[in-house]
């Protein structure tokens, strides 16, 4: 039995019990809907859905599931894979309140399970995940939790480094294997990122791939390199100019 301090116990009956495996991490998740109208679905047997852990975006952390039960919130991951549920919308950001439960919840995991203070790069990896990470064995859900919350897991592992009393400004063996490539492999997984401000307008609504963004960014590199490259010949041909006219001057 594990119940996290500091979270109120609100069981549901959607659960497999003693069914967690193991603890790779915690996956945040966007209920899209609220805190009460989500514990009402996860009391739905026709739901067949729940998580262990969920936050409301004024600042409420409640437990739904034990973590020595299995939570039904990710497919595959959810024997190794706690979970966080988080009040709001598809697009939405976590408020203040939201970061630091999710932050508190991570390093609750990270001392009762030793889970890494990191981000996760995958589903064999541990640390913090994110549902669509997952892919379609985690059920197919690319835009769960959403690119802003995405973009903010780094965020919470900070505070939970804070939480945990870990130094921020270093990094332990297990850190040391997720690298900026990796970063930035996380929030450009294919399907959550969204169209680039200059993508056509069709597209503007879009989610891209990788490849996408790839093609995109590398146009643009070419553009400001060969931008570049006029810049300096005309540089080069002025600073001729000057030469040419100083040598006059000085004749």
């Amino acid at each position: 039995m594990a119940r996290m301090p500091g979270a109120t116990w609100h069981p549901v009956r959607n659960f497999t019990r003693g069914g967690q495996d193991s603890v790779r991490g915690v996956v945040v998740h966007i209920m899209a809907g609220t805190l009460e109208g989500s514990q009402a679905w996860f009391n739905n047997p026709a739901a067949e859905a729940s998580s262990h852990f969920g936050t409301g975006k004024a600042g409420a952390l409640r437990q739904w599931v034990d973590t020595a039960d299995r939570a039904w919130a990710q497919s595959a991951g959810n024997r190794t894979w706690l979970s966080a549920e988080n009040e709001g919308v598809g697009g939405d950001a976590l408020t203040e309140q939201q970061l630091d439960d999710n932050a508190a919840v991570l390093a609750w995991a990270h001392q009762v399970y030793d889970v890494p203070l990191r981000l996760a790069s995958g589903p064999d990896d541990r640390g913090l995940g994110y549902h669509a990470m997952g892919g379609s064995e985690w059920g197919g859900h690319t835009s769960c939790p959403g690119p802003r919350i995405v973009q903010q897991l780094p965020e919470i592992v900070a505070r939970a480094k804070r939480l945990a009393g870990v130094p921020t400004d270093t990094e332990d063996e297990d850190d040391m294997a997720l690298n900026a490539a990796d970063v930035t492999r996380i929030l450009t997984t294919d399907g959550i990122v969204p169209a680039p401000s200059n993508a056509p307008d069709a597209d503007r609504n879009k989610f891209w791939t990788v490849a996408s963004h790839l093609a995109t960014t590398t146009a643009a590199v070419r553009s400001i390199q060969q931008s570049q490259a006029d810049q300096s010949k005309q540089i080069a041909a002025l600073t001729k100019a000057v030469a040419a006219l100083t040598a006059r001057l000085e004749a």
